[in-house]
């Protein structure tokens, strides 16, 4: 499956207004107009990075000359220039995309001739005295359709139904003689789903939408526990890179382990890698456990179920203060936390709920594959272990119920290189281990963060 994605802002929406009343009214003839340019021959589609270009109204004609209305979508990656800069993170996801090719994406950017065909127009100037209000607005042209490989470049016009959505958006929402702009957001629905286009108006909060994803999950068939359609949990595609500098899942490059008769069960959803070192924060030796939960935290904050931001390891120390954990002169320090306490900061800050298992010896760590995978499918959260003076997040379990075979997914916070993935998977800082990692005499106490049962 490829990826058509038009990404472009140079659609001006002007509103004239004689009457507030009218607002409604002019809002929908404009759209009309709008929805005609992009319908016309001067409608042209440029494909990123690339010399091709394509009117998809004139009969998907393209230049070069050797691009065709029946060139295969896959045959478009052999005209675009590709970055030979790219990190070594990007380079081994991109390795991994040759082995699995659905994830490829087109980027284009809509465009439109300045010059329509045909006769020039005289124009025409009208002057009124009336009191009138005149508005303007970006719209932001942002869709995507999903095709096969093999499907041709006459997939390529597919902004009709998004002015569409945009118009209902903004006469729903605007009021008096303010603009709501409507902003698009794709979003990654469990298979068979896949990629669906939201329109949201824009500026107003998650908090009150949730009339509009209530209907989205009843018209999608999805869960009412799940945030699917939070800001938070809009897709990311691969070529954008996080502004934050912080990798997300460096587990999806990694071969899964093959046990007899055994499944696999990962972490669900996003979450960005955490570990020593980062952030101008020397915890080098004491930060562990801190980093583990700050790997936790953005989880909850990448679905959507919180909005503040990662927190600092002083937010951390001065959450157990303000709990009665810790003492005052805590906060500061370089003093260590276990899961306990890991438990208490997701409850403060969070207000996230976890279970802990206590496990007197690592040596009984092998026996608890049921419990870790039923926690991985129901409940999908970045787990933290702890035990003596080491903390790890576990992303998931591979467990053979027949055998009782067990590996698990380890993150490692106690890298302290740079964000390289593959350094950080091929020396194992985000990697597979088996029952012999832990300290097999150790006592070790795990976090499992429960999800709030919300959309």
């Amino acid at each position: 499956m490829s990826v058509l994605c038009c990404n472009s802002k140079s659609l001006l929406l002007f509103v004239c207004l004689l009457s507030a009343l009218l607002m409604q009214k002019e809002i929908s003839i404009t759209f009309e107009r709008l929805k005609s340019q992009v319908e016309s021959e001067s409608c042209v589609l440029m494909v990123c990075d690339s010399p091709v270009f394509i009117w998809p109204n004139r009969g998907c004609y393209a230049t070069p000359e050797e691009i065709t209305p029946e060139t295969l979508c896959k045959d478009i990656h052999q005209w675009i220039e590709r970055d030979e800069k790219e990190s070594i993170g990007k380079r081994s996801a991109k390795k991994k995309n040759k082995k699995s090719p659905s994830a490829s994406v087109i980027n284009l950017r809509l465009m439109m001739e300045v010059t329509a065909p045909g006769p020039l127009s005289v124009p025409i100037f009208g002057i009124k005295t009336q009191k009138s209000y005149f508005l303007s607005a970006t719209l932001p042209m942002d869709c995507i359709v999903c095709t096969t490989r093999n499907d041709t470049i006459k997939e390529f016009s597919l902004f009709y139904c998004s002015l569409c959505e945009m118009e209902k958006v903004m006469l729903q929402h605007t009021k008096g003689t303010t603009l709501l702009v409507p902003e698009p957001l794709h979003f990654l629905l469990p298979e068979p789903k896949g990629l669906v286009t939201v329109v949201y108006p824009a500026g107003v909060p998650d908090s009150q939408l949730e009339t509009q994803r209530k209907e989205l999950h009843q018209q999608f068939e999805l869960p009412n526990d799940w945030p699917y359609f939070r800001r938070a949990n809009a897709y990311h595609f691969p070529n954008e890179p996080y502004k934050d500098g912080y990798l997300r899942n460096p587990h999806m490059v990694l071969t899964h382990p093959s046990l007899d008769d055994g499944k696999v069960y990962l972490v669900q959803g996003i979450y960005s890698y955490h570990h020593y070192m980062q952030d101008h924060m020397n915890d080098n030796g004491w930060g562990c456990a801190y980093r583990s939960l700050q790997t936790i935290c953005s989880w909850f904050r990448q679905q959507g179920y919180v909005e503040r931001t990662v927190p600092t390891h002083k937010e951390i120390q001065q959450a157990l203060v303000d709990v009665g954990d810790k003492q005052a002169s805590f906060v500061g320090s370089r003093q260590w936390i276990g899961s306990i306490e890991v438990q208490a900061v997701l409850n403060q800050l969070l207000g996230v709920t976890s279970k802990i298992m206590f496990v007197s010896q690592g040596s009984e760590l092998a026996s608890k594959g049921r419990e870790l995978a039923n926690h991985f499918l129901t409940e999908g959260t970045p787990v933290m272990i702890g035990g003596g003076v080491l903390a790890h997040t576990i992303l998931g379990v591979a467990w053979s119920e027949t055998t009782g075979q067990i590996r698990y997914l380890i993150l490692d916070p106690h890298y302290t290189g740079a964000e390289d993935l593959q350094v950080i998977t091929d020396k194992g800082w985000c990697g597979w281990k088996g029952p012999g990692f832990w300290d097999q005499t150790a006592y070790y106490n795990l976090c499992l963060p429960q999800r709030p049962k919300t959309i």
